[in-house]
Formats: C-alpha cells, structure tokens, sequence
C-alpha cells in the first residue's frame, strides 16, 4: 500500500500481517449498520428481522470462504478470542476424557498464554519445538500425544516468520488418536487457499482484520459432533456458544471481506508471492549479514522476514519510518522490553541475531514500485546504522 502522509512524504506500508487496511467495499457495506439499520438481532420486529439476515448471510461468506457449514461458524471479538475459546472450551467439555493440550512453542500468544493459564489450573499443557524453518515436525506431536490428551493446537503459518505448518500431516496423527485438532489461521485465511476439510482440523480460528476487514471481529469453526464449553456465559446469541449483543457492522465487514478474499485469491497469491521474491532477492542481495528467516518454500506469499546482523531490528524500523517505510521487528514483545522473539529462539536462532530481525509482510496494494523503494532505501539504513554500532566493529 502506497500513500502520501500529511508531511507530504511518500509512505509504504509492509506491516499486513499486524493489520491491514479495510477495504472500501467492507467500509461501505458497514456503515448503514452503524447508522439507521442498528436493530438488536434478536428482536421479534423488523429492524430486529433485519440485523438476524445481516448476520447469517454474512456467516454463509465466511463459511464458504473456509470449506465449513454455516452452522460450524461462530463470529468472535477477533482471533485471540477465538484462540481462547478453541483450548479452553474444548478441556472443559471433554474433562471426563482427559486433561492435556498439546501446542508448539511458536503459537500466537493468544495460544501460548491460553495453555500456560490451563497448565496453572489444573490441566497440562505440552510445548513442541520446531526445527530452524520453523516447521513443526508431525513425529514430535505423535511423541506427546497421550492418553489423557484432548487437544492439538498447531498454527496453519506463523505470525512471525511465515512458515506453513503440516498440518494435514498433523490431522491425520489427531484422528488417528482420537484427539481434536485446532489450528490458527489468522495468518492464512483470506491470503491463501484454506479448507477445514482438506486441513483435516476440528477447530479452526480467523480475524477480521488481517483480511482487508474491520477489527474487533472474528469467527471460530467448530466441526459438527466436536464437544466444547460455551466462552463466554450470559444470553443466548451465536446458537448458545457465545453471550453478548452481536458486532453486527463487523460482521457485515467480515462477511464482505470473506467474499472478496474468495475471488481475488488466486490472483493476489501469484501477484504478490512475486514481489516478496522481488523483495528477498533484492535485499539480500544488495545487504551483508542478512538472512531469511522461516521456510524458503512453504511459506505464506506475503511474508520476507529477516535477520539483521550487528543491528537492532527496532532500529532499523525506526530508520526506515523516516522515508514512510512501514514494517515490524517481529522480535519484540514491546519496545519497552526488547525480549528476542519466542519465535526465533525456538528455532535456534542466536538472540543476538533474533535482536536484528525485520519482518516485511505485503499486501493487495503492494506494488513493484514499493518493493523497489525499499530495496533502495533499506541496504544505506543498515550501513549507517552499522558505522554507529559496537557489535560491527
């Protein structure tokens, strides 16, 4: 995404695996339900009536866009929530089975956080390595499955360094153990191809706004016949799984960008894999002591994720804001504690290299242009950044 900033300085934003940008359609669709179309869904009348078909139809998009049944989604206040519910409803239904999840320690936080808060009351929780891709080896979550197992949580691509996971492989050791699998696809659905049948998961979690829609809105897919606790207890909204008055513009939104993530699929994943190969290629070639981060291969197409050797990566960013570059470290929790990235330390990565790391994430405005200002931009930051760094000395 190009654009010019109110000082007048051009800017490209490269940042869309934190957030993307809503799409005008989505922003259009919304807005009538954030003004005269404002009925409460579950009302008996017809602005009630309303709001209901609003809904449901944008549930039919979702479902369609992800292989599901409409009655396998249920929209949430976003990804995380949706994260949180898979793990904990799923160990509070089926306690008379067992009491242990099994995770990777590259999840999400939402993830991660949600199986450390079950480990410290009352269940277990295992946390399966990766190798230096940052590809869970499925040999590795068969070793930790156990009787007493409930759950598998994998992730389809990482946040961070963009690794597609095996999921399927994944699937077929969950089913052949009797164990639910989930997985988070935040990263993936909307910008490539997902299927919950093909996919082989029982659970399945998505956002809003990491697919051109709004934020503060999500869905979970819960296969039919999976057994899980309601989230979140009071009224009877989302078929009982989930209490609270509706999103309903968000979900108007979501239900508008899952359809156009359906039709522009193919053509943005050829467009922009090309530009991230652009975008490798170039700055990998033209900067000394850089190297990719995440799988060469099977990785998501708008993922180029790098370490920076002898620099800070939040140095870097900062850098390339000045001449309206926009990316992410993808290595520190905060800027106030520069923590190495669970991530890459999982994958071996020397923290100090984990501490250089720059994640450039592409988007559908994305344009030859804007991968080509950043490779002229990016290789004169590091080495001025460099002559002023002990560590390149």
């Amino acid at each position: 995404m190009t654009g010019q900033g109110v000082s007048g300085i051009r800017y490209v934003y490269l940042d869309h695996a934190a957030t993307t940008p809503p799409h005008p359609e989505v922003a259009k669709a919304m807005q009538p339900y954030l003004e005269e179309k404002f009925g409460n869904p579950s009302a008996l009348y017809a602005i009630g009536r309303e709001s209901r078909e609003a809904i449901e139809n944008a549930r039919k998009k979702v479902a369609s866009l992800i292989g599901a049944s409409t009655d396998e989604v249920y929209f949430t206040s976003g990804g995380s929530e949706s994260d949180n519910m898979a793990l904990t409803g799923a160990l509070l239904a089926n306690e008379d089975k067992g009491d242990h999840v099994v995770t990777t320690q590259i999840e999400h936080h939402a993830v991660l956080a949600t199986a450390q808060f079950l480990a410290k009351h009352g269940y277990e929780a295992t946390f399966v390595g990766v190798d230096s891709k940052a590809a869970v080896d499925p040999g590795e979550i068969k070793k930790a499955i156990r009787p007493g197992t409930v759950l598998v949580s994998v992730m389809h691509a990482n946040n961070e360094v963009g690794t597609i996971e095996p999921l399927h492989e994944v699937a077929e050791l969950c089913r052949e153990a009797g164990v639910y699998l989930h997985t988070d696809a935040v990263q993936t659905v909307g910008n490539i191809p997902v299927d919950v049948d093909e996919l082989g998961v029982d659970l399945l979690s998505m956002s809003g706004h990491k697919l051109y829609g709004p934020k503060g809105v999500g869905a979970v897919y819960i296969r039919k016949g999976t057994r899980i606790s309601r989230f979140i207890h009071g009224g009877e909204q989302e078929r009982g799984m989930r209490a609270g008055t509706e999103n309903i513009a968000g979900i108007v939104g979501l239900g508008v960008a899952a359809e156009m993530a359906a039709a522009e699929m193919d053509a943005k994943v050829e467009r922009i894999s090309a530009l991230r190969d652009r975008l490798i290629e170039g700055l990998t070639g033209s900067t000394e002591d850089i190297y990719l981060n995440g799988h060469p291969e099977m990785r998501l197409p708008n993922n180029a994720h790098f370490s920076v050797r002898f620099i800070e990566g939040e140095a870097v960013c900062l850098q390339l804001d000045t001449f309206g570059i926009f990316a992410s470290t993808g290595s520190a929790c905060s800027s106030e504690a520069l923590e190495p990235s669970h991530v890459l330390l999982a994958m071996d990565v020397p923290p100090r290299d984990a501490q250089g790391s720059v994640r450039f994430s592409l988007g559908r405005a994305t344009t030859k242009e804007d991968v080509d200002y950043v490779i002229e931009k990016f290789p004169p930051v590091v080495a001025r950044l460099r002559s002023m760094s002990p560590l390149a000395r």
